[in-house]
């Protein structure tokens, strides 16, 4: 999946919503993240390892988080519910508006079960990735405001 999105939001703001580990993740990402699975197991200066999922998917991910470049968070999969692995990472990049443009992507692969299978594929084709491209807009806006 890959996509890019544009906001008001700032580089700097980008950078903290995308790496806040604190109690205040599952309402930053309320859209995307259920704070019933949400579980913080490690946390250093430019890294950490969340245990993440989203009401409602048959999906959960601990990811491996880096952010040691402020343009850059990175993170792959330490451990699925699918039992495949995955990467991503998202570019921060200013934006002459005096926001920014984030450009995404990450990758999905290796499910043993077929229904894992199929469900991945969906996920990554047809018009999710704008579904998923509005919803992340939407949060760095929301948090812009706050």
């Amino acid at each position: 999946m890959r996509f890019e999105v544009t906001t008001y939001t700032s580089p700097g703001q980008v950078l903290q919503a995308l790496t806040d580990f604190t109690e205040r993740r599952p309402r930053i990402w309320h859209q995307t993240l259920d704070p019933k699975t949400y579980e913080l197991r490690e946390l250093c200066a430019t890294w950490a390892v969340a245990r993440e999922s989203t009401a409602g998917s048959p999906f959960w991910v601990v990811e491996r988080y880096d952010w040691s470049d402020p343009s850059l968070v990175r993170w792959v999969d330490v451990e699925t519910s699918w039992g495949g692995r995955g990467s991503g990472e998202v570019r921060i990049v200013p934006d002459e508006g005096g926001g920014s443009r984030i450009e995404a992507q990450w990758t999905n692969g290796g499910a043993t079960r077929m229904r894992d299978k199929v469900l991945l594929w969906m996920l990554h084709q047809g018009p999710m990735d704008h579904v998923i491209a509005r919803i992340r807009r939407k949060t760095l806006d929301e948090y812009a405001r706050a």
